[in-house]
């Protein structure tokens, strides 16, 4: 690798060290805390845990009809 090469590359490295110096970090616990809130918060709204309503559910079985 050329003298010129191994520069540009270190400048790019440094770039991206810089620029992920200044990303806000969140400790696990707390996004694990912001997490479980969320998901607390929006279970009433969550099919997979309330179920569907029988006149809302696009998959029910069809009646069949009958002409007397």
């Amino acid at each position: 690798m050329s003298a010129s090469a191994n520069l540009s590359a270190s400048r790019k490295m440094v770039q991206q060290l810089r620029y992920e110096l200044d990303i806000k970090r969140l400790k696990v616990s707390q996004a694990a805390t912001d997490l479980k809130q969320f998901c607390l918060q929006n279970a009433q709204h969550d099919p997979l845990l309330t179920g569907i309503h029988p006149n809302t559910n696009p998959f029910r079985p069809a009646k069949p009809c009958l002409l007397l």
